[in-house]
């Protein structure tokens, strides 16, 4: 009778496939332990970009308004207004750290600066600050008559704020250049 259970493997049969069947389970939880790890990972960083990009989509400014040039001489173009304000839904602009560029066909790009190269002429809605925020509007003034824009010259100023997308405005000079003149 002791021969017969010693000799019987079915038992044993059983067991290995339980212990087969439990390292597969075993496997299979720390694999979607590592996949839902990652997932989560994915998820977050993919979050994160769209929360930069919203970001700096929404603080860029835009022209309210018309582009305004003056001449003194009637013969180039001496100074350009442009009115500024928020996009819609747009974060405050620190017009202290934005850029202006300036740029035409005869000229290498120029990096303008509020003080060094542009300024704010009017505040409309103005709390004090050099920050454009909701229905606040800045009138400010680009001088460029050390570029010789003359009569149909083009040229064109690209407003960077630090953070956000860059506004560009591309203008052309009339055939005859009066004391103030609307840019279209």
């Amino acid at each position: 009778m002791w021969k017969k259970f010693t000799k019987d493997n079915n038992g044993f049969t059983g067991l290995e496939a339980a212990i087969v069947l439990v390292a597969f389970v075993v496997v299979a939880a720390v694999f979607s332990y590592v996949m839902l790890g990652a997932g989560f990972y994915t998820t977050q960083k993919s979050q994160e970009v769209v929360h930069t990009g919203v970001t700096q989509a929404s603080s860029s400014v835009e022209l309210s308004g018309d582009v305004i040039a003056e001449s003194t001489d009637n013969v180039e173009i001496h100074d350009v207004t442009v009115f500024l304000q928020l996009t819609s839904g747009g974060s405050s602009v620190d017009m202290g750290k934005t850029l202006v560029v300036y740029s035409d066909p005869n000229s290498a790009p120029v990096e303008l600066t509020l003080g060094a190269g542009f300024t704010i002429v009017d505040r409309y809605n103005d709390n004090g600050d050099n920050l454009i925020d909701r229905a606040e509007k800045f009138e400010v003034n680009v001088p460029i008559d050390s570029y010789n824009v003359n009569a149909n010259g083009e040229f064109q100023l690209e407003i960077k704020p630090p953070q956000g997308a860059t506004y560009t405005i591309h203008r052309k000079a009339p055939a005859a250049i009066p004391d103030i003149m609307t840019l279209v």
